[in-house]
Formats: C-alpha cells, sequence, structure tokens
C-alpha cells in the first residue's frame, strides 16, 4: 500500500477535505488520488495560483492533471483584477451551494484558516489609500515607517518583515481608523466546519522539501517558465498582486540584464525556500489541531 492509499483510507469520503502545506510537499498529487478514489471537486486554495498568467511559475496543475478530476478556482482570474481572501470565500460558498464533496488544496494559510475558522469582514481599501501605501512601501525606508505607523496591537501581531502583511495592516488603519487586529476579533462563521472536513497539514523533513522545490524548478525552467514571465514583462508592477508568484521577480531581473540566468534561478530557488519556511511557520502557528501527515517517501 502507498503512502497515499494508507492515507486515503482513514479519510472519511462523506466529509470535505482541507489539504494544507508548503509548496513542492505534494498537495495537488494528493488531491488527484483522494478524487479519483472517493470522489470530489479539486478547489484552488493558493493564491498565486488563482491568476490566469501564471500556469507554470506558479506549480498550477497542467492540464493534463486537470483532466484527471475537476477542478474550480485555479487560473480564473485576469492579472490587474482586485482579489482578496474575502473574494475568495465568496467564490467557495457559491461552489458548495452546489451540493458537491470539495477538496480544498492550497499553500496559502489564510485561506484556509478563514475557510475553516471564519473571517473578519473589513471593508475595501480605497484606491487611493492603496496607492499611498505602493508609494511609501517602495521607498528605502517605507516598511520601517509603516511599522511605526501600526497601532501597538497589531504590531504586536503580525510579521513585521512581510511587506505584504505590514502594508495591508497600514492600509485598513488608514482606510477605516482601526486596527487590522480589531477588525479580525469581529471574526464571521466558518464556511466548513471541523465537523464536516478532514483537516490536513503535509509536513516532511526540510532537506527533503528543499530538494523537491530546487528540482521542481528547474523543471518549471524546462517547460517554459522564462517564457512565461518575459510575456508578462511589459506589464510588470512589482507591488501588484499577480507579480507576487515566487520566482517572477527573480526571472525579471535577469530579462532586465539585471543578473545572470544562473544566479536568478538560483535566487528563485531561495526565495520558494524561504516562502516554505514562512508557510510552514503559519501552519505549526495557526492550525495546531489539524491532522498531521508526513510526506517524505509519499508516491
Amino acid at each position: 500500500m502507498t503512502q497515499h492509499q494508507h492515507i486515503i483510507s482513514t479519510i472519511s469520503s462523506d466529509k470535505h477535505v482541507l489539504i494544507a502545506g508548503p509548496t513542492a510537499s505534494g498537495k495537488s498529487a494528493l488531491a488527484i488520488r483522494i478524487a479519483q478514489t472517493q470522489g470530489g471537486i479539486i478547489v484552488n486554495a493558493d493564491a498565486l495560483q488563482v491568476w490566469s498568467c501564471w500556469q507554470i511559475i506558479s506549480a498550477r496543475p497542467s492540464p493534463d492533471e486537470e483532466m484527471l478530476a475537476p477542478h474550480r478556482l485555479y487560473g480564473h482570474m485576469p492579472a490587474g483584477a482586485p482579489y482578496s481572501v474575502g473574494q475568495w470565500l465568496d467564490q467557495i460558498a457559491d461552489i458548495l451551494g452546489g451540493g458537491e464533496r470539495l477538496i480544498v488544496v492550497g499553500g496559502t494559510g489564510l485561506y484556509l484558516h478563514a475557510l475553516s475558522n471564519g473571517l473578519a469582514v473589513i471593508p475595501p481599501v480605497p484606491d487611493e489609500v492603496r496607492a499611498s501605501g505602493n508609494a511609501l512601501i517602495a521607498q528605502p525606508d517605507g516598511l520601517e515607517r509603516m511599522v511605526k505607523e501600526l497601532d501597538s496591537a497589531t504590531r504586536d501581531r503580525i510579521d513585521l518583515n512581510n511587506p505584504a502583511r505590514v502594508q495591508r495592516a497600514w492600509e485598513v488603519l488608514n482606510a477605516t481608523g482601526r486596527g487590522i487586529t480589531d477588525w479580525q476579533a469581529e471574526t464571521g462563521p466558518a464556511l466548513i466546519l471541523a465537523s464536516h472536513s478532514e483537516r490536513l497539514v503535509l509536513t516532511s523533513d526540510r532537506d527533503w522539501l528543499a530538494e523537491r522545490i530546487e528540482r521542481r524548478f528547474h523543471m518549471m525552467m524546462q517547460q517554459g517558465a522564462l517564457d512565461e514571465v518575459r510575456t508578462m514583462l511589459p506589464q510588470w508592477q512589482p507591488t501588484a498582486l499577480w507579480a507576487r508568484a515566487i520566482g517572477a521577480p527573480e526571472l525579471i531581473a535577469y530579462l532586465r540584464g539585471e543578473t545572470s540566468l544562473d544566479e536568478a534561478v538560483e535566487r528563485a530557488i531561495i526565495a520558494t525556500r524561504q516562502y516554505a519556511k514562512s508557510q510552514r511557520i503559519f501552519f505549526r502557528g495557526r492550525m495546531r489541531d489539524w491532522r498531521q501527515i508526513r510526506m517524505d517517501s509519499a508516491s
């Protein structure tokens, strides 16, 4: 019996399945096996895989993989369109309305946490506030200045080394006059309760995952990742949501003549490993009650 078969044998086919895990940990392959064996719709919970411009660089399921089971919310948003966890939850609610069993899989912990624990409804940030935030964060001391302007409760709770998180908190404070942690205290109901779902977090040895990350990025390059990024070069906006795809900024730097290709690839692999580390930290801190699944020898 393979590890996938063993995992599936312990999963109730009457419940939804939520699968979290760091990048390159084997989430998509497991989701497909579950769907093929027990049935269900695979739903994306990766904030980078929603963008239509990123098929390869975001490691989205290939067309052949999507033929193996129904897939939803992959590559359905055009670059430049606004998107948030709230919009994602609304789309999940629409899919749930069809009565199907969902297999929700991805590496964006915030999405999965909000799905299973509820989300605070924070008013939209006006365009002018977001523009001010983009301008400030782009300055050499922008992150430091943003951190200083946050309310103390927010500074105590968020990752102050994460520019995206800091900017989001700064924008909410400036748009609403209330700290983001204050809004988050008013959490709405979960869409998928723990009693109605199997909740899995994929874990592995750090070196095993690092090797998979490196091998997968080299495979992406062989599959045309550089050409995919080159297509987006004319409209590249470093602060845009779609531009946060891991590896894209590094390849953009190469295309602009700022680095060699070998150096860009190495930096992209390092950035991916750092991203995986931040994902593991989130899962350990916010998903302690989820079932831990070791994937070092999955097949």
